[in-house]
């Protein structure tokens, strides 16, 4: 009987090779190339698909809240009662970033890479142009929801009440303090961005985790807490202000500043000296 081609053999130890490094997590310069690819793909798309994602976004994002209100809800004012709700704050994130909608703190990295590597008038432009859209449709949609909710559209009276209860954690810090206490969501969710491409099946797990430490740092993130704010202005429990200048403003800035001005810089400085000029993507017009 005839012996096989030895080219028609299979190579087990190739096919090892293949195994092993199917197995391996990316590096540091195979995700900042997956991120700041993702970015670019952002910067192209024309503003109507980011203004209709980023309003989805907004409105899916108070699914948080509404979790968290029914947890609150059903559960005792005992000591450990805010760990438990808090498990309710990944829910939005969840819903958002696995049905790859637009949300700002998401985009602060994803866009900022493409800029930092080839920096450009085109590349500022379409970033700034990308950061407007989506937080001006988020904002929309965070409004729609909190609106909805103050109206009593969604649920009854009892997790209304709860909800404006959870909301009105975000008024005891005054706008310096949300400023501060927003530069470690920014960051936190830029972790999050960037760790999504080797997190492949545990993409929930690590959307889950990574946003239920900022719930339990009680960390302001300025898409969830504009949902709290607007909640908490057309309930009456905050004036116009207060709403838009004191806690939803220094949110915006601080998670801008950890996301953007923080991760997204170190991000690009830990494989800017491993970075060649043909492995940089496509050119920056």
């Amino acid at each position: 009987m005839a012996e096989p081609h030895p080219s028609a053999s299979p190579d087990p130890a190739g096919s090892k090779e293949d195994d092993i490094d199917a197995l391996k997590a990316a590096d540091a310069k195979d995700l900042h190339q997956a991120v700041r690819e993702e970015g670019e793909d952002e910067l192209d798309r024309p503003i109507s698909s980011l203004f209709f994602s980023g309003l989805a976004a907004g409105m899916a994002i108070a699914s948080s809240l509404i979790a968290e209100g029914a947890l609150h809800a059903a559960i005792p004012d005992t000591p450990w009662r805010s760990i438990v709700v808090s498990l309710g704050y990944p829910i939005g994130f969840l819903v958002v970033v696995l049905g790859r909608m637009q949300l700002f703190t998401e985009s602060t990295i994803t866009a900022m890479l493409p800029l930092v590597t080839k920096p450009s008038g085109w590349a500022l432009r379409r970033t700034l142009r990308l950061w407007s859209v989506v937080l001006g449709a988020n904002l929309i949609g965070t409004a729609l929801a909190g609106g909805m909710i103050a109206a009593g559209l969604l649920g009854g009276s009892e997790l209304r009440t709860a909800m404006i209860e959870v909301s009105l954690g975000i008024t005891e810090l005054s706008p310096g303090a949300t400023f501060v206490n927003a530069i470690p969501a920014g960051f936190m969710i830029a972790i999050l961005a960037w760790s999504l491409p080797n997190a492949r099946e545990q993409s929930f797990l690590v959307i889950f985790a990574v946003t239920y430490v900022v719930a339990i740092g009680a960390f302001s993130h300025s898409i969830v807490g504009s949902v709290e704010a607007w909640l908490l202005l057309f309930a009456g429990k905050v004036g116009a202000g207060e709403a838009l200048g004191g806690l939803m403003l220094p949110a915006i800035l601080g998670n801008l500043l950890g996301g953007a001005g923080l991760f997204a810089l170190l991000a690009h400085a830990q494989v800017r000296g491993e970075m060649s000029s043909h492995k940089l993507g496509r050119e920056t017009r």
